[in-house]
């Protein structure tokens, strides 16, 4: 049974991995200034016009790498968020941890008063001081002596708290001059805007430090996801554990929204498609979730930008169109 579930997810990885590929190619290729695609390839080896290297090398390339990068970000963060509280719902969005992030980057922006994108290496580092402390708020609000971290509670605590930190930046957004209410009205739709190679170099050692832990500790993740009464049983240092994921999933989810904005579900659904594919083994879904997060943030800003000729739609605004019905859809078939 163990030697067909790994053969199966053999063959997930492989045609996941050749349709991020196909995926990376059609994000490049399309847009306002498009790029064929045969095209590509010769760009990328020096030998395009200055439009197409321009094009690839300034617009496209940094914007779609990015996007990869954060939609594995969100897709582990979400699926550590759901094991350590063993909750289906959760994710860095619905439960306040983005918003939290997002506050933390609004005050930053407002105060230094600059062109923020100077500040690339920084971003993240102010999204994680500030998601951490919202992360541990709603931990305590959520948590209950004697029977851990409630479910229900979790998330309505969460989504209380990304409700009022969203309505502060509102607040913020009142008394804040024209250029500032663009950028936090861009964050808070989930408008891509680190798309430049710093915001690359930015994000890449949150990911480089995180996921080799994540994946060292796939058995104790494995048994953090049973119930406390048996984690405790089996030998496992149930509260120093769950801090640690709590810590790495705040860092990743940080890192990624404080470069793509308010993006959410992608940590809600990447997980949930995976273990339906794989199961709920971590060491079998966490590598299946890796490729569908960036899938699921390419297809949605992808679509975005090409769907209207004049404009183009938020990628977090895409995200949530597909990921809010599929969350109704969770929270129904966990309350049957």
């Amino acid at each position: 049974m163990g030697n067909y579930q790994h053969l199966k997810q053999r063959k997930w990885l492989i045609f996941l991995a050749l349709a991020l590929v196909v995926l990376f190619l059609i994000s490049i290729s399309l847009g306002s200034s498009s790029i064929s695609i045969d095209r590509i390839f010769p760009t990328l080896l020096g030998q395009g016009t200055f439009k197409e290297s321009f094009i690839l090398f300034s617009v496209r390339l940094p914007r779609v790498l990015i996007l990869v990068l954060a939609g594995m970000a969100l897709a582990m963060a979400g699926s550590l968020l759901q094991s350590v509280t063993r909750n289906d719902l959760a994710d860095p969005g619905i439960i306040g941890i983005n918003a939290g992030a997002g506050i933390g980057i609004t005050c930053f922006y407002l105060f230094v008063q600059s062109d923020i994108q100077h500040y690339a290496y920084v971003l993240p580092i102010i999204g994680f001081i500030s998601a951490i402390v919202t992360a541990g708020l709603i931990y305590f609000f959520s948590y209950e002596k004697g029977k851990g971290i409630q479910p229900v509670r979790f998330v309505l605590v969460g989504f209380g708290f990304a409700t009022a930190l969203s309505g502060l930046m509102m607040i913020l957004i009142s008394s804040a001059e024209r250029q500032e209410v663009e950028f936090i009205a861009s964050w808070l739709a989930g408008n891509v805007w680190g798309t430049d190679w710093p915001f690359i170099l930015a994000l890449v050692p949150w990911l480089i430090s995180c996921l080799p832990i994540i994946f060292y500790k796939v058995n104790t993740l494995n048994i953090l996801a049973m119930n406390e009464p048996t984690s405790i049983g089996l030998g496992i240092a149930l509260k120093k554990e769950r801090f640690l994921f709590i810590i790495i999933a705040v860092a990743l989810a940080a890192a990624a929204v404080s470069i793509t904005g308010g993006i959410s579900f992608i940590g809600l659904m990447a997980p949930h498609i995976a273990k339906n594919l794989v199961g709920p083994r971590h060491q079998l879904f966490l590598p299946i979730a890796l490729f569908i997060g960036p899938i699921l943030l390419l297809t949605a800003d992808t679509i975005g930008r090409n769907i209207l000729e004049s404009s183009s739609i938020p990628t977090g605004i895409v995200v949530a169109l597909i990921g809010a019905p599929y969350f109704i859809y969770l929270l129904k078939k966990n309350n049957k």
